[in-house]
């Protein structure tokens, strides 16, 4: 069967919305996220300001783009997995695509050091995350025992590993980027699980 193809204005549009989103997040860590402006990003960026509003509704959309995006690319990257693997093991493995974005660990040290040290914007991560969970949790579902609590189940597990993967995230900041981020999220997991909770490392 052929892929369906995307129509070459939506692959523009993707296009044009990360440019805008890479110009916002260097002059946010230049300049920082309340000191800068809608009128600064758009003339870096070389466009109006009205052209910045046809993609993005607003400052804090503009900051957490990337996050919807990454949301879609670890619920794809998990559906790939195979239906008999532990959810966990599926979770890691799916995890493991915001390593393989394009960008420097001085850059992400950077993204996550603005996104966690703005209140709005942290609270804004957090609803993003939550989207995550409404992506991950049907995907996780048929792999749990039949219950009529198996949905509720699936939420849990995707909140926890979540959660646990937020919790990594911010103690790699906390270490200033020196640490590899799977081994703190490995760490988180057993908090939760237990000691028995073996990560799966050697993955593809």
């Amino acid at each position: 069967m052929t892929q369906k193809q995307t129509p070459l204005r939506e692959q523009t549009r993707s296009v044009v919305r990360s440019l805008l989103a890479r110009t916002a997040v260097d002059l946010f860590a230049a300049k920082g996220y309340d000191d800068t402006t809608l009128d600064e990003v758009a003339a870096a960026a070389g466009v109006s300001r009205r052209t910045l509003f046809n993609y993005f509704r607003n400052k804090e959309d503009l900051a957490l783009s990337g996050l919807a995006e990454q949301g879609e690319l670890i619920a794809a990257r998990f559906a790939e997995r195979p239906a008999d693997e532990d959810p966990w093991t599926s979770l890691r493995a799916a995890f493991q695509v915001l390593g393989e974005i394009d960008m420097s660990a001085e850059r992400q040290l950077e993204m996550v050091t603005l996104l966690f040290g703005n209140e709005s914007l942290r609270a804004g991560h957090a609803e993003k995350q939550a989207r995550w969970q409404d992506l991950l949790s049907p995907l996780i579902e048929p792999r749990l025992p039949d219950s009529d609590r198996r949905a509720l189940e699936a939420r849990a597990i995707a909140a926890a590993a979540i959660t646990c993967l937020q919790a990594a995230t911010e103690e790699w900041m906390r270490l200033g980027g020196k640490a590899d981020q799977f081994d703190l999220y490995d760490t988180a997991v057993r908090a939760i699980r237990g000691p028995a909770a073996q990560p799966e490392k050697k993955m593809t």
